[in-house]
Parts: structure tokens; C-alpha cells; sequence
């Protein structure tokens, strides 16, 4: 349950046991266990928000937290698909356990270390191998080296956001809309999806597009919600629909004033119905307008509803919301919580799945959860990760059957030699059972080493 904590209560540093919201929950201030910042406490003060929610406690000064139970049993229920233990070792997808060939441990593991649960590597944080050996700059590490240099792929998405923005600005000028332009968007989505699905899950995390933030948004929950209604068997003619709703979802944002938009401050109640109205007026764009079906236009109208029945603007509880709309949902909510906001930096894809793993039916369907997280697995494409060993790595592929165990490719090894063209080792974590994840790392908290 939410309970409330007037600003007079929070000082910098505090952290607390879950999320903390403002906004009545709306927005979220800071993940569970992230230290509160200065930065935090004067957008309080400037948006003049007198109280935050939070379901957590405020956690002791070097209390280390670990995941819920709740997001544990849900992720070790995600590693037992396909059979138990003794049919996972037959066919090499078992639970990890961080150990060697024949059971032994490594010798480099810690007792501490010797499992890649979540909860593990939040108990082992301060043990976990350290990066201050290494010399490197953040953009080299943070940014897909092939978005570094010259990428017919990523050109290529940036092209449709391009696209997108263009469309989106004739919607905002009123201008006649052609909906073939939005139809090509998606095909050429599913096609490059359908290519090179790794690399363009990895332009959502590790992408370099600093404007066009509607655009890039939805194209960004396109791809993730292709990718989520793919693995969910949806039939092509609904995932079309669900493409189109995802590129489309967020379209009445056109109509509302740019200054509620754009306002730094909180919103008041007007101001908050007037944003909320977003939803009618893309119902109304895509169907009336553009000439959609209801089944594409549902995903404007509904993707703020919440599978508890506390979302706007129907109140809808459940399998009442299109299956669009929720995959829509929560393929928004995760590209909303990677992408940096005015209000907070971008989080890690790790941290944003642990986010949507600890959701316990309250804004998600959990079964729409799951098919992400066995789509994208716990350390989503394009995620930096420490290594047992000290390698830092770029998530490359997931296994649905071993989320914690994806195909990884160096990026410095373990001897500090770093590989900034995509030439790095590529390591199924699920054939080498020497290695796992340390920890996800967030590369922009890093410099270069002078």
C-alpha cells in the first residue's frame, strides 16, 4: 500500500525499500534503493510537490537491498520453462547456479557470488569486481559501438523516426494526413525487426537520438511491442494492429497545449484532466480521422488503464482492456523508464525489468510481464553488465528458457584490452557455465581514468 512522505521529511541520500512516485503516482521520483539527490529534492521544491508515495521503508545508511520476494519466485518460475531441473541439464537451459563444469565452483566466485539471482547480486554489491581499473570513456561503453560508426541499420532507424516526427508535425499543423506513410513505418519495422531483432532492441538502450522525443518513443514501444505480441503467437493481422496502435498511442499529446506539456511545475486538477484528455483525442485521431480500426484506436484510448482497475479514463479492471493496449502498456512504461527524463537520468535496463517484475498485478497484466521478460530477458539487448570475471559486456541475445543467461559480447576484457568495433568474444552465458552476471552497471556514472 502507498503511503504518503511530506517533503519535509526527505532529505538527500535517503533511499528507500520500493519505488518512490509524485503525482499521485503517476511518475515515478526514484527507483527502490537509489539514493535521493539534490537534483530530486529542487524539482520537488520547483514543481512545489508537497509529498511523495512510496510502499517502501527508508532503508539504514549501508543496508543493501534485495529483491522482493514476490519478483524472485516470479523470475525463478520464469527459469524453470521448459521442464525441471533434470530435463534443463538434458538440454542445456537449466537454472543457473553460477558454477563450473561438474558442479565445481570457480575459484574466482565468493561464496557470496556463486549464484546470478538478482537478490544475490544485490547482497554482494561492495564484492563485486570494480571498474576503477579501467580507462575508457562512457560514450565508448554506453553507445552500440556499430552507433559509433557508420550503421546502415541504425541509419535506417532513424530514418522512420524521422518519418514519424514528420507525420507527427502534420498532425499538429492539421495538415491532410496520408495514412500509406504510417502503414510503411510499420512494415519496414516488422522487416528490420524480423532481420536484425537484437540490434534494434539494442538502439532503444544504447541508441544516440537527442530530440524527436515523441517520435523516438513510439517507435522505440513499436519495436518492443512487436516483439512482446510475436512472442505471444498474436496472428499478423493483429500485430499489425498493435504496431500501428503502438506508433500511434501517445498521438493526442498533438492536441493538448503545449505550455500543460511542456510545464515544469505540477500540473492542477485542470491542467491533469486536460493532459488525461490525451487519450480521447488520439481514440478520435486514429479512428475518425486516419480511418484505423477501433481494434488500433484502443490502443490510444486505453493504454493508461490499469489491470487493477485504477487507470483512466474507463476504469477498465483486467481482460476488459484490449490485448493491444496492455501490451502497449508495458512496452511503454519500459522505454519510458530507460529514456532520460527532465525530472531523473535514464535507468538501466536491468533495474527497469526488476520495476515491471515487481508490479504484482497492480498497473500490468502479469502475463503480458512474463512474455516480455522471456522476450527481452532480465538484462534486456543492449545492456552493459560486469562479469564474475571482470569482463564488461553488451547484451546481445536472451534465452526465454534462462533470462539470467544471455549470449554476451565483450567489450573490455578481462585484462582492460577494450574492443570498440564489435570484434569482442560473443559467449552464450548458457554454454559457459564458468561465467555469469556480476551486476548490471550503468556506464554514464563513468569517466575516463586520467
Amino acid at each position: 500500500m502507498l503511503k504518503k512522505v511530506y517533503r519535509n521529511e526527505i532529505v538527500e541520500g535517503m533511499r528507500f525499500s520500493a519505488p518512490v512516485f509524485f503525482d499521485d503516482g503517476e511518475n515515478m521520483l526514484v527507483s527502490s534503493g537509489v539514493s535521493i539527490k539534490q537534483r530530486e529534492l529542487k524539482a520537488l521544491d520547483r514543481w512545489k510537490v508537497s509529498y511523495v508515495l512510496t510502499a517502501g521503508r527508508i532503508l539504514s545508511e549501508g543496508e543493501v537491498l534485495a529483491d522482493s520476494p514476490d519478483a524472485i519466485e516470479e523470475l525463478e518460475d520464469l527459469e524453470d520453462i521448459g521442464g525441471d531441473e533434470e530435463e534443463g541439464e538434458r538440454t542445456g537451459s537449466s537454472r543457473p547456479s553460477g558454477r563450473g563444469e561438474q558442479g565445481k565452483e570457480p575459484s574466482h566466485a565468493t561464496p557470496a557470488t556463486r549464484t546470478s539471482s538478482p537478490s544475490a547480486v544485490a547482497e554482494v554489491a561492495e564484492e563485486s569486481p570494480s571498474l576503477d581499473a579501467f580507462a575508457y570513456t562512457s560514450e565508448q561503453i554506453l553507445k552500440l559501438p556499430s552507433v559509433l560508426g557508420v550503421d546502415t541499420l541504425y541509419k535506417s532507424y532513424r530514418e522512420l523516426v524521422s518519418a514519424l516526427h514528420a507525420i507527427f508535425s502534420d498532425i499538429r499543423n492539421q495538415e491532410e494526413i496520408r495514412t500509406r506513410g504510417i502503414d510503411k513505418i510499420v512494415t519496414d519495422l516488422f522487416s528490420a525487426i524480423q532481420a536484425e531483432r537484437s540490434e534494434m532492441v539494442g538502439f532503444i538502450l544504447g541508441g544516440d537520438i537527442r530530440d524527436m522525443d515523441l517520435a523516438k518513443s513510439s517507435i522505440n514501444t513499436a519495436i518492443l511491442s512487436i516483439i512482446i505480441g510475436s512472442h505471444m503467437d498474436l496472428p499478423r493481422h493483429r500485430l499489425l494492429q498493435v504496431a500501428t496502435g503502438a506508433l500511434l498511442h501517445d498521438v493526442g499529446m498533438l492536441r493538448v497545449p503545449e505550455a500543460i506539456v511542456n510545464k515544469e511545475g505540477k500540473l492542477d486538477d485542470a491542467e491533469t484532466q486536460t493532459m488525461r484528455s490525451h487519450t480521447f483525442y488520439g481514440y478520435k485521431l486514429i479512428v475518425n480521422d486516419l480511418l484505423y480500426a477501433d481494434e488500433v484506436g484502443k490502443a490510444a484510448a486505453q493504454h493508461h488503464e490499469r489491470w487493477d482497475g485504477t487507470g483512466y479514463p474507463g476504469r477498465l479492471v483486467g481482460s476488459a482492456i484490449d490485448v493491444g493496449a496492455r501490451i502497449i502498456s508495458v512496452a511503454d512504461a519500459f522505454e519510458a523508464m530507460v529514456s532520460p527524463k527532465a525530472w531523473r537520468n535514464s535507468m538501466v535496463g536491468y533495474q527497469a525489468m526488476k520495476n515491471l517484475l515487481s508490479d504484482n498485478s497492480r498497473r500490468f497484466d502479469p502475463d503480458i510481464i512474463k512474455a516480455m521478460i522471456q522476450s527481452m530477458g532480465i538484462y534486456p539487448i543492449g545492456s552493459i553488465v560486469l562479469m564474475n570475471n571482470s569482463v564488461i559486456a553488451r547484451v546481445v541475445e536472451s534465452h526465454k528458457e534462462a533470462p539470467l543467461r544471455p549470449v554476451i559480447r565483450v567489450l573490455i576484457d578481462e585484462f582492460a584490452k577494450p574492443y570498440t568495433n564489435n570484434e569482442g568474444e560473443l559467449i552464450d552465458l548458457i554454454a559457459n557455465r564458468n561465467l555469469f552476471i556480476a551486476r548490471a552497471i550503468d556506464p554514464s556514472e563513468y569517466q575516463k581514468i586520467e
